[in-house]
C-alpha cells in the first residue's frame, strides 16, 4: 500500500481539474471561491455505505445551504457512470468524475486495509443493518473502480484552506452532519482563520 500524506487543518486544498457528469472540465478551486465547500469523496458504486452517506448529505442540503455551505461529490466513475449514479442518489448536486483517482491521491485517501474493510466489526454491523433496513447489499464495483479505495470528506474555506479533513476509520465511517454544519466546538466555517485554535 502506498502511504499518502494526509492533509491537516489549515493546509492548502489541492486544486486540479476534473470532469463533471457531462464531461465538462471543472476546476476544484472554482467551487470554494465564493463559499465554504463540503467536498465528499465516495468509494465505489456498489458500496452500500456510500449510498447511505450520499443520501444523508442530500437530506441535509437545505441545512447546508442555510449555513452557506456548498456540496460537491467526487466519484471514481467515468462521467457517464457518475451521471447515472448521481442522478439517482444526488439529483441537483454537483458530481465529478475522477476515474484515475488523482484527487483521491492528492487528498491523501488511501486504500483500505483488511482491518478497515473485511475484518472490521463496524463494517459487518453496517452491512447487516443496511441490508435489513434498506435492502442494500455490497455489490462488486464497476470496472475500473477500486473496491478498497477509502472515502473522505473535506471542508474547504474560500481562502483555499482545509477547515476540516475527515479521514474514515473504516469503510463504514461517516462524519456527523452536526460536525459538518457547526464545526469543532461550534466553529463557524465561514470565518477566516488567522491563528492557533485556542479558547479566547
Amino acid at each position: 500500500m502506498t502511504n499518502l500524506a494526509p492533509l491537516k487543518f489549515n493546509d492548502p486544498a489541492p486544486d486540479m481539474e476534473l470532469r463533471d457528469v457531462d464531461g465538462k472540465p471543472v476546476r476544484l478551486a472554482s467551487l470554494w471561491k465564493k463559499q465554504v465547500l463540503i467536498l465528499a469523496f465516495t468509494r465505489h458504486f456498489g458500496c452500500p455505505q456510500c449510498k447511505e452517506m450520499i443520501d444523508r448529505l442530500v437530506t441535509f442540503l437545505p441545512d447546508f445551504k442555510a449555513r452557506h455551505l456548498s456540496l460537491a461529490i467526487i466519484t471514481q466513475g467515468m462521467p457517464e457512470e457518475a451521471k447515472a449514479f448521481c442522478s439517482e442518489r444526488a439529483p441537483g448536486v454537483l458530481c465529478l468524475a475522477d476515474p484515475e483517482r488523482k484527487a483521491y491521491a492528492a487528498y491523501g485517501l488511501e486504500r483500505a486495509n483488511v482491518w478497515q474493510s473485511f475484518l472490521s466489526l463496524n463494517v459487518w454491523r453496517s452491512n447487516r443493518r443496511l441490508k435489513r433496513v434498506k435492502g442494500w447489499r455490497t455489490d462488486f464495483p464497476p470496472g475500473g473502480q477500486d473496491a478498497l479505495q477509502m472515502a473522505g470528506t473535506f471542508l474547504i474555506a474560500p481562502d483555499g484552506r482545509i477547515r476540516l479533513p475527515y479521514y474514515y476509520d473504516d469503510i463504514a465511517d461517516h462524519p456527523s452532519v452536526d460536525l459538518l454544519l457547526h464545526g469543532v466546538m461550534g466553529m463557524d466555517w465561514n470565518q477566516t482563520f488567522d491563528g492557533p485554535v485556542a479558547p479566547k
